[in-house]
């Protein structure tokens, strides 16, 4: 790609995101979180029937994306003094923010589904934080920490509504900016949609900084309601989800996320249950990676569109790897 990276291509329409806030949230990241690993994986390309970068997310202390931006949120309440948080997370926003609140002595409270992956909790504990559990999906999880941080008079991290967690996550798009020529032609990029932060930070840094790139969000047929409003331009909400992808498992988008969201994706996709086993299977087939089932999305969405994706250069965000041990064993036939 030619021209700094500071310096935007074009100007997108009005979003809640700053490339200035942007630059400014990746030196305040622990660099563990940073310049993740990201490369050609051709074993995968003879089955997609396309080429495929990997962006590696995982690799890092809580094995996911979130990181990048809780260590934005946990800087400016130690910076500011305030000393305690609480979110409600389906179990990787809690890790993470469990994990930046720990080095900066901040008293972090996570409200989560007691039907949310074991694993995720009891890494949540195991990382310090005080963990509340409900009897519902996410949405009540929300509620319930929206309700907390009111009574306690604390600081309410609301995933994807606070903009610390998209240009956190956005940092991700620098990075791919950063290793873009332009020379291939329509190259793509595959972003998992869940609350919208990572599709929104991703899809905007790549909006400006490499406009040619295609943002094509992906999610579950099971929780579609963000796909749906991308749509139909409009707020949907479910009633019930149906997924394994418990990271992306939402019923209710936040409208300023959709707002965002409806300037930088290019398209909005959902894939079925069936294929987002598969992808699994071939990332720990072909790339030896264990992945959850959000991170297996982007692969999902190849195999239920080949003929959109036949001979194009895919680059697809691997970003959680945090799983209940036997439900992953069961998925991919081990």
């Amino acid at each position: 790609m030619s021209g700094p990276l500071d310096s935007p291509r074009h100007l997108l329409p009005q979003t809640r995101l700053d490339l200035g806030r942007i630059h400014a949230a990746r030196q305040i990241i622990d660099p563990v979180f940073l310049d993740s690993p990201l490369y050609r994986c051709e074993a995968l390309e003879p089955v997609l029937g396309c080429a495929v970068d990997i962006k590696l997310e995982t690799a890092n202390p809580v094995r996911s994306f979130k990181g990048r931006g809780t260590e934005v949120v946990a800087t400016q309440l130690a910076d500011g003094n305030s000393p305690a948080v609480i979110c409600a997370s389906a179990g990787n926003l809690g890790q993470a923010l469990a994990w930046s609140g720990r080095s900066r002595d901040l008293d972090v409270t996570v409200v989560a589904s007691r039907f949310a992956t074991a694993t995720k909790l009891d890494r949540i504990r195991a990382l310090g934080a005080k963990l509340e559990l409900v009897d519902g999906d996410h949405e009540l999880a929300r509620v319930r920490a929206a309700e907390i941080a009111q009574s306690d008079g604390i600081r309410l991290l609301e995933d994807s509504l606070d903009l610390e967690t998209c240009e956190g996550a956005a940092t991700i798009g620098l990075e791919l900016a950063a290793a873009s020529t332009g020379a291939e032609e329509r190259p793509a990029v595959l972003i998992a949609l869940g609350g919208g932060a990572m599709a929104t930070g991703i899809g905007y840094v790549l909006k400006t900084l490499a406009p040619h790139v295609e943002v094509i969000c992906v999610q579950p047929y099971g929780a579609p309601a963000l796909t749906r409003s991308w749509h139909e331009r409009r707020v949907v909400t479910t009633d019930t989800i149906d997924t394994i992808a418990d990271g992306v498992a939402g019923r209710i988008p936040i409208p300023e996320v959709l707002d965002d969201l409806l300037v930088v994706a290019d398209d909005a996709v959902l894939v079925s249950e069936t294929s987002i086993v598969k992808g699994m299977q071939l990332l720990l087939e072909y790339a030896g990676l264990v992945t959850e089932p959000s991170a297996a999305l982007g692969v999902a969405a190849i195999l239920e569109d080949r003929e959109r994706f036949a001979g194009r250069h895919v680059t697809t965000i691997i970003c959680g790897s945090n799983v209940d041990q036997d439900k992953y064993r069961g998925w991919v036939n081990l």
